[in-house]
């Protein structure tokens, strides 16, 4: 089985901020298995079932940020998995507003989010679906961007990554992380190529 993990913050008041798309993309893959996430379970909202032929347990922390990985742990321990069976995935600002990075290992940066789980697992070699958050302009407050509410043109450009953190995710599952790098890695790379002015 495989734990997948949306990092985010439960309060109404953040669900459509960027801090909050890991969420978003926990209630994409729900959907795409009928998978009802609403089950209280190791200090998050859980819900098990099969995504692209694969066991899954989907999970929204219930904690706060800066303590998911409390919540990651005991999830951990409770179905016996370890970190090679996770899959997290959170909002980057390092990352243009709209990418997703797939990664099998690495530290958290400056995110809180995935500071605290690899400091409750002990270890940075677990998965990793990273969606872009950041603008385009300079950030006065990166706190105050990530916790704000996205404009209509946001959430279009979200949903868009959501959909394909989605198909990423399901590759993952299907294929392995290395093809899921090489397919989702690349195409922001491959668009701006096919964009540019011929010589």
């Amino acid at each position: 089985m495989r734990l997948i993990v949306g990092l985010g913050n439960p309060d109404p008041e953040y669900q459509w901020t960027p801090h909050n798309l890991g969420f978003m993309a926990i209630d994409e893959l729900a959907n795409r298995g009928g998978i009802r996430v609403e089950r209280p379970e190791g200090k998050a909202l859980v819900g098990r079932g099969k995504l692209a032929g694969e066991d899954v347990l989907l999970a929204k922390p219930q904690t706060y940020m800066n303590l998911s990985g409390i919540s990651v742990r005991e999830l951990l321990a409770k179905y016996e998995l370890g970190p090679a069976d996770l899959l997290v995935l959170w909002d980057e600002v390092q990352l243009p507003f709209g990418t997703i990075r797939i990664d099998r290992k690495g530290s958290g940066g400056s995110h809180n989010g995935p500071a605290s789980v690899i400091s409750a697992l002990g270890t940075q070699d677990f998965a990793r679906l990273r969606l872009g958050a950041g603008p385009e302009h300079p950030l006065s407050s990166r706190k105050e961007y990530v916790l704000r509410p996205m404009k209509k043109a946001e959430l279009e450009v979200a949903a868009e990554m959501i959909g394909k953190a989605g198909d990423a995710v399901e590759m993952i599952l299907e294929k392995g992380i290395e093809p899921a790098m090489n397919v989702f890695n690349r195409r922001k790379s491959l668009e701006a190529e096919a964009d540019a002015p011929e010589q």
